[in-house]
């Protein structure tokens, strides 16, 4: 009888449990991108596996396909759990991404984002645990020039009522890495002390045709963070990191700290007229004054929407190094600006897919611009045209042009990157002496619901002071393909994307 009863439990129990795994909702996203570039990018950068933005060794047409599948386990609308997976970027013909015949490569995919969404009992407080998709806000470009990227974090959000809410996290996006540890001549391999800890806090506001977020974030980074693994990969890719130092600087071994403040916000009051701004301020700060870095960085935009389309002025301005490589640098610095800027579709990272892009840089830190468009222009159904035209400069003073290396303006350059060996990341280091003017247009076509096709079509013309102030006569000399004439460099790509979202 015993037994019986034993065994009646046991089938209760996994009859529970499989009952508790049906109640699961499980709901799967997914994208399929095919992407055909070709274009003329001079020597925008050394490569794409250097810079991931002068693509100047890639050929001027190119093949590359991108899948994103993403699977949400919904228990209740108080906890779910999300897996996202990313296949490619899958060059065609290329071996090493998967993209060769056979398309046998094992290392094309990458688990993007990981994370378990609960709130607690009793309560509206809504927490994020795991990789996630982190931004801090912004109204102009959409996209922050600050962080905007995926990363291992816990945030929180809370809305107080309709008018006020609360949003915090806490970010590590470095940690034991390995790498050097200590003075830049005495190195030892290590991974102690390598980390850096992101702390958040964003009040959004919403009022009556009003929208405000003022937000603050503060990191703290370890003595050991300037050379670990961090150094070669991603910490580069935002411009020009966290590290201002020039070639010369042999003091790694201090801790640091950065600080981060903005106020984004918007007026609809007066729709269908819309006024968007941003303005950011950042500082890091090291033993070492080399190293240090503070600067600003603000954006304005100006739009009326109209049945036909929405034209709009914009504008943006951010501090650029002063003549003196000794006192740190003069640019805001950056976390990791990975979002799509929709100032710009090429100059920045402005592409909403896969494509050429980020030819000056992966953030305006360091330029101006002033810029005008028609955005979502339609005549005909399911079909939508933005028209962009950008003229821009660098903020950074025409002295600087002599420390960096080669005396190259392509160069990467503008910060010295202990684990590469050479400047970081920065394909263009435009001076006060520099422009370039911008000429983009974007179609879409809604085909069907679920797949959009998109030709995205821009041309960058850059003029530099060839002087002897500046960059010299023979600052161009390492420039190879692309256009030259009369001190005018240009760059152009045409991009043909098909995407199938479900």
């Amino acid at each position: 009888m015993k037994k019986l009863m034993t065994l009646a439990l046991a089938a209760a129990m996994m009859l529970g449990a499989a009952t508790g795994a049906n109640a699961i909702d499980f709901k799967a996203k997914g994208q399929w991108i095919m992407s055909f570039d070709y274009g003329m990018h001079g020597n925008f950068g050394d490569s794409k596996a250097s810079s991931n933005s002068g693509y100047g060794n890639e050929d001027e047409f190119e093949a590359t396909q991108r899948v994103r599948l993403q699977l949400d386990a919904v228990a209740s609308e108080a906890l779910s759990g999300t897996v996202f997976f990313e296949i490619g970027d899958q060059v065609w013909g290329d071996n090493g991404s998967g993209g060769a015949l056979g398309a046998d490569s094992n290392n094309v995919v990458e688990l993007k984002r990981a994370y378990i969404d609960w709130m607690v009992p009793q309560t509206d407080l809504k927490v994020r645990m795991g990789i996630q998709g982190l931004a801090l806000p912004s109204f102009t470009t959409k996209a922050s020039q600050i962080m905007d990227d995926d990363v291992a974090a816990i945030s929180l959000n809370y809305q107080f009522n309709e008018n006020v809410g609360l949003t915090a996290f806490w970010a590590r996006p470095y940690n034991d890495n390995g790498g050097y540890w200590g003075t830049h001549q005495q190195a030892a391999w290590d991974s102690y002390m390598d980390n850096m800890d992101m702390f958040a806090v964003l009040l959004p506001l919403t009022f009556d045709g009003v929208k405000v977020t003022p937000w603050v974030m503060y990191a703290a980074m370890g003595p050991g963070l300037a050379n670990n693994g961090a150094s070669g990969n991603a910490w580069n890719r935002a411009t020009t990191g966290m590290f201002s130092g020039f070639e010369g600087t042999d003091n790694w071994n201090s801790y640091g700290n950065a600080f981060w403040a903005g106020v984004t916000g918007e007026v609809t009051y007066w729709d269908p007229f819309r006024i968007a701004w941003d303005v950011n301020y950042g500082s890091a700060s090291y033993d070492d004054e080399k190293m240090n870095r503070e600067g600003w960085l603000a954006s304005l935009l100006l739009e009326y929407k109209l049945d036909w389309g929405t034209p709009g002025l914009y504008g943006w301005y951010s501090t650029g190094d002063d003549n003196n490589p000794r006192n740190g640098s003069e640019r805001m610095p950056v976390v990791s600006a990975n979002g799509n800027n929709q100032f710009s579709n090429f100059a920045f990272n402005g592409n909403p897919y896969i494509a050429r892009e980020g030819i000056l840089g992966s953030t305006m830190v360091g330029t101006w611009g002033i810029g005008a468009r028609l955005k979502d222009v339609s005549f005909l159904e399911d079909l939508k045209h933005t028209l962009r035209v950008n003229f821009m400069g660098g903020t950074n003073a025409p002295k600087m042009a002599k420390y960096v290396r080669g005396y190259q303006p392509f160069d990467k350059r503008g910060v010295w990157d202990v684990a590469g060996g050479g400047f970081a990341y920065d394909p263009v280091y435009l001076t006060t002496e520099d422009y370039a003017l911008e000429i983009g247009l974007t179609s879409t076509y809604k085909m069907y619901d679920n797949f959009t096709v998109m030709l995205d079509a821009a041309y960058l013309a850059l003029w530099l002071d060839d002087s002897r102030a500046t960059w010299g006569k023979n600052a161009m000399s390492g420039f190879t393909r692309g256009g030259n004439t009369d001190g005018v460099y240009d760059a152009w790509n045409v991009n043909l994307s098909f995407v199938y979202s479900f």
